[in-house]
């Protein structure tokens, strides 16, 4: 009975669904019935109301209908046979205006008006006069705002498209921005143009029971509670298509979507979803297309979806913390389509996977697979696409992948593979259009059989070990289209400008060993791209390079000029109109004159060169996009006119730059441009990244009201003054925001608080002022990744509460060098993503924060200069710091014995790095590398970058005494060690011989007594050694290392004796201690004589590859005179 009852319940809304369904007039059209004339005036007034606007402006008049005729005949146009219009499809028209005639057609049940650019809402519309409606399709059509109510009352609505607005305010950017349109980033409000808040989207689907599909993509339902996936179960039971893409939905999904007896299709993209229930879909035995692209997801995936009776496509790339692997698959599979691109899914791929015998796409790039390639993929004989890019897969490749019937598109680049590729048979039968095979460890020459795939298009074999490798053995490919042989090194040949090249539209031979512009380019009368950057060529470029053809050209990093005179005259020379031009690294000291004519460049690149004076006005092309003059001597923006002062270029006349009115990115840092900051560039809309740092300029920042794309501002190491414009605020996309290092006087930010896409804030060595404290008591800059403000003039209670949305994302935070007082807030032990802590040189006080253990992450504390106190005891030595390699507690009041805890907390202090294995990793992302001042070798070094294998220890200036345990031999990765100014006593520990690694070693100014270790003298990359001002006595070691310090190494230490000190060993007697001042000047004199040689892979290593400075270098002299004089000063006071 219960059997009953449950198949009474599944089956009776089906069957009242399809009664209804079959309840409709179905639509049909009878010529012989003339429409009705309430039918066709509606259809009249839409034809006068309507126009077309392919670029969004008026274009022409819509006149799709000729009026004189019976409208049934109308073409888009559906009639039943009382010459009702039950159809009227105008879809992909380009039409824009009104349509509120249609709502007078009331038995018309399907309407599409998609793919159109009406730019308008849907409020004004009557919906609810069209009770007949089945389908309704208004997608990609510029529709924005709320979605009415009226379209719930449509209750025998059978489907509902309103997806993709977004799409259409796409096609407008390609109109706007033809070529780049693909380079920008919608507005915010324009991503989700249509929103679902009132009515919400339960209030929306209640009515809608009969529905069977439903897009709404890109509609905005982020307002809505987790409870949708719910809703949409209880409410849609006869659902088949379910499409809610980018729609801002929350997870996680609901395991009750599984209830849906008839779901085929569930594409949910784009949402935050993060989690998959273990049951997910577990009885959706109809499924056949299962989406879920970029959707946050973790965790494992639910491994029986793969294996659902009817499946055909699953796509759930682009969720780079999705663990999984692949199952057995079986004969009777039906998967045609498998996307998991950039997951992590991992193990080996399975023999049975030949068993998927309908499988015309796997796209398995950038997983975690490994292992050999399958053998049984030689089975698939539908595949016509594959794709293991990325993979850690070993071994060949099987010849059998090349004979595959149905490929296409082959892509095996990065998946470690080796050896040689054997010749497979039928070459001349292949479908093979695509070939990806780059940067593998691929030896021996390129088989013949690759050479002879008569349809082949794209050749990418770039970055592998081939040998023999000749341009003239690719002639026979004559569809051969795109050829990338980068970082292969080419064999060199002369003469081949008269070889029957196939005609390529793109080559690219970078860091091809190529020592002369490869001659065969004469007759390559196609090429649209040609990149012959990081070679050996020298000289002038040749007047057949420049093919008329030709839109992008790359040269970077050869050393090349550029005829003086070009054979513009000549009738039979069409110079190109290039839109990308790359000379970086080329040793140019001017702009090329061809540029002058260059009206349709969009990208140039002359970063790294020898270009000096004023940017020629002529620059500053109208369609140019992109622009980096990064690391020249440029002095000015502008070049003057004869009767122009610098003064009133930069004010009243028009700048030439704002010709540029659509630059996307524009890099011009490290030269010596100074003036103010034109105030057009805050008004470019289509400007992403704007870098002017270290430079000259002076002034305030313009306002950026109408730099809504702008996304990366940098303009650090200048001279700005003022204010932050509050009109940054408007920069909704606005991702790094760099003003350090000038004069900027303004206190905290918290106006930013609406850039919710801010990820960089540096704020650092200005004049900022004023509390850290928002009073407002708001989670503030949700994205945060990394806040500098050190040296700046904050004041008050260190608080970062308004930072409490962030605590899960941020990776630095630099709050040095201020005037903070108070106690380590205990909320930074939630910030689990921290890699680097800067408190120094504020007045925070409080116990050591051993509480920080809990930072899996953290590389860098500095403590400095504070007034932190205590002992340093309490620590959990089986966590410890896992990952802490920088540790600065120096000038604080911190007291008692070096605890054996302490040292056994610092864990990654610990491991060994092999150097010459070691890669030269930094700490940070590419949008913000960190940096550190740190105290090595008796100076204070400023590291611009920070190599994760740089391990630092400074305790100095404290009050910690005792002897220096000898478990310190523990950490061996240190590179620098620093406990002078203490109070330790006992012997030199003979366990410091293990530190093999260390660099710079101080233990100055303590009560260190005995002999120095012999044994030291095995540290052979010691540079720095500091052990005076202490009774130590005795000789002094001799060899290695030990033979090139100074006699300041010892200063201090009366019985110590031999080279490097005037005393022997064998006198009698004691010398006279220097009067103090005399020792300090002495000091003074040996830093200042001090060369710090920054070494590559001998002695001192690390840092050397640190890419830091020291407050000796350019101005070092300055600044001894300075603390000489200061020292004087001091000096009239004590008296």
């Amino acid at each position: 009975m219960k059997t009953l009852h449950f198949l009474i319940s599944l089956f009776l809304p089906s069957f009242v669904f399809i009664s209804l369904v079959l309840s409709f007039p179905l639509p049909q059209v009878d010529l012989s019935k003339q429409c009705l004339d309430d039918q066709k005036s509606p259809l009249m007034q839409l034809q006068h109301h309507l126009y077309y606007a392919p670029n969004f402006t008026f274009s022409s008049n819509f006149d799709l209908w000729d009026l004189n005729t019976d409208c049934c005949s109308w073409e888009r146009v559906t009639c039943d046979a009382y010459g009702h219009v039950v159809g009227i499809d105008l879809s992909y028209k380009n039409l824009s205006s009104s349509f509120h005639s249609i709502f007078n057609l009331h038995h018309l049940q399907h309407l599409n008006l998609a793919g159109n650019n009406f730019n308008t809402t849907l409020f004004s519309y009557g919906f609810d006069k069209l009770q007949n409606l089945t389908h309704l399709d208004l997608s990609s059509s510029c529709f924005y705002g709320q979605i009415p109510m009226k379209i719930s009352h449509l209750t025998r609505l059978v489907s509902l498209d309103l997806s993709y607005q977004d799409d259409c305010y796409w096609r407008y950017y390609k109109v706007l921005y033809p070529g780049f349109y693909n380079y920008f980033s919608l507005p915010y409000e324009l991503e989700q143009p249509l929103k679902l808040e009132k009515p919400n989207f339960k209030t929306l689907i209640k009515n809608l029971r009969f529905l069977t599909e439903l897009y709404l993509d890109s509609v905005d339902i982020s307002t809505q509670s987790t409870k949708w996936c719910e809703t949409t179960s209880f409410v849609l039971s006869n659902l088949h298509v379910l499409s809610l893409s980018n729609c801002g939905l929350k997870g996680p999904l609901c395991s009750s979507l599984s209830r849906l007896p008839f779901l085929s299709k569930l594409i949910l993209d784009g949402n935050p979803i993060s989690y998959l229930p273990p049951n997910f879909l577990v009885n959706s035995s109809r499924l056949v297309s299962l989406s879920l692209v970029n959707c946050n997801l973790s965790g494992h995936f639910p491994t029986h979806i793969l294996l659902l009776p009817k499946v055909q496509s699953i796509d759930i790339s682009s969720n780079d913390r999705l663990i999984g692997h692949l199952p057995e698959f079986s004969s009777n599979n039906s998967l045609q389509s498998l996307s998991l691109l950039y997951t992590k899914f991992s193990g080996k791929l399975p023999q049975s996977i030949g068993n998927l015998k309908f499988l015309t796409d796997l796209t398995l790039t950038f997983c975690n697979f490994f292992g050999p390639i399958p053998s049984s993929i030689a089975n698939l004989s539908s595949l016509v696409n594959l794709d293991l890019a990325g993979n850690k897969l070993s071994g060949s490749i099987h010849s059998s992948l090349f004979t595959l019937p149905s490929l296409k598109s082959l892509s095996l680049s990065e998946i470690q593979l080796v050896g040689k590729i054997d010749k497979f048979p039928n070459a001349s039968s292949s479908l093979i259009q695509e070939l990806y095979i780059g940067n593998n460890y691929l030896t021996g020459p390129i088989p013949k059989s690759i050479l002879q795939l008569p349809w082949l298009e794209r050749l990418f074999i770039r970055g592998n070990s081939f040998s023999s490798v000749k341009l003239d053995m690719f002639i026979q490919l004559k569809n051969l289209r795109y050829l990338n042989l980068n970082n292969i090194s080419l064999l060199s040949e002369s003469g081949n400008e008269s070889l029957p090249f196939p005609q390529l539209e793109s080559l690219r031979l970078r860091s091809c060993n190529l020592t002369e512009f490869p001659e065969f380019i004469q007759t390559q009368d196609k090429l649209v791209e040609l990149d012959l950057s990081g070679n050996h060529i020298h000289g002038v470029v040749p007047n057949w390079l420049w093919k008329s053809t030709l839109l992008s050209l790359h040269l970077s990093f050869n050393v090349i000029d550029f005829p003086t005179q070009l054979l513009l005259n000549d009738a039979n020379f069409f110079f190109p109109m290039l839109t990308e031009l790359f000379l970086e690294s080329c040793n140019v000291s001017a702009f090329p004159e061809f540029l002058k004519s260059q009206e349709n460049l969009e990208y140039l690149v002359l970063s790294n060169n020898k270009i000096s004076d004023a940017i020629p006005n002529w620059v500053w092309k109208k369609r140019l996009r992109y622009l980096n003059l990064a690391n020249n001597h440029l002095s000015s923006l502008d070049q003057l006119l004869p009767d122009q002062s610098s003064t009133s270029s930069q004010t009243s006349l028009p700048r030439p730059i704002c010709n540029s009115s659509q630059l996307m990115f524009f890099n011009a840092s490290h030269n010596n441009l100074g003036g103010l900051i034109p105030n057009c560039l805050g008004k470019m809309n289509a400007l992403n990244l704007l870098d002017l740092q270290r430079n000259n300029f002076s002034g305030m920042l313009p306002k950026f009201s109408k730099a809504t794309q702008l996304q990366i501002l940098k303009v650090s190491e200048n001279r700005l003054e003022g204010k932050l414009p509050r009109s940054l605020a408007e920069c909704t996309q606005l991702e790094v925001l760099d003003v350090g290092n000038n004069m900027m006087n303004d206190t905290f930010p918290f106006w930013l608080e609406k850039l919710s896409a801010l990820k960089v804030l540096i704020l650092r060595e200005n004049r900022f002022y004023g509390q850290m404290k928002h009073f407002k008591h708001k989670s503030l800059f949700p994205s945060l990744d990394v806040l500098d403000i050190v040296s700046n003039q904050f004041s008050g209670e260190l608080s970062i509460d308004f930072l409490q949305s962030t605590q899960l994302r941020l990776r630095s935070l630099k709050i040095g060098g201020n005037k903070l007082v108070g106690r380590l807030s205990r909320s930074l032990a939630n910030c689990t993503a921290l890699e680097v802590l800067d408190l120094g040189n504020n007045m925070v006080h409080d116990t050591f924060p051993f509480w920080l253990e809990k930072l899996p992450s953290l590389q860098v504390l500095i403590l400095r200069a504070n007034r932190f106190y205590g002992t340093i005891t309490k620590f959990d030595t089986e966590r410890g710091f896992p990952k802490l390699r920088i540790l600065d507690i120096a000038s604080n009041n911190f007291s008692g014995d070096l605890s054996i805890e302490f040292v056994q907390s610092l864990k990654a202090m610990m491991q060994i790095t092999n150097d010459d294995k070691a890669k030269l990793d930094y700490i940070g992302e590419n949008y913000y590398q960190d940096s550190v001042t740190i105290f090595s070798k008796g100076i204070e070094l400023f590291y611009q970058k920070i190599l994760t294998t740089l391990t630092c220890l400074d305790l100095s200036n404290n009050s910690f005494h005792g002897r220096i345990p000898e478990e310190i031999q523990m950490l061996r990765s240190l590179r620098v060690m620093n406990l002078s100014n203490n109070g330790f006593s006992g012997e030199i520990p003979l366990a410091l011989q293990n530190l093999k690694d260390l660099e710079s070693l101080d233990l100055s100014q303590n009560k260190l007594s005995g002999k120095i270790p012999p044994q030291l003298t095995t540290l052979t990359f010691l540079e720095a050694l500091n052990l005076s001002y202490n009774p130590l006595e005795g000789s002094i070691p001799q060899g290695n290392q030990f033979s090139t310090f100074s006699d300041d190494s010892y200063r201090g230490n009366p019985k110590l004796c031999g080279p490097p000190l005037s005393k022997k060993c064998n006198e009698v007697g004691l010398p006279v201690p220097a009067a103090p001042g005399e020792e300090k000047q002495s000091w003074l004199y040996a830093m200042s004589t001090w060369k710090i040689v920054l070494i590559g892979y001998g002695s001192g290593l690390v840092v050397g590859l640190c890419i830091g400075y020291t407050v000796l270098n350019e101005l070092g002299n300055k600044w001894v005179d300075k603390f000489k004089k200061h020292g004087k000063r001091n000096k009239r006071r004590a008296r």
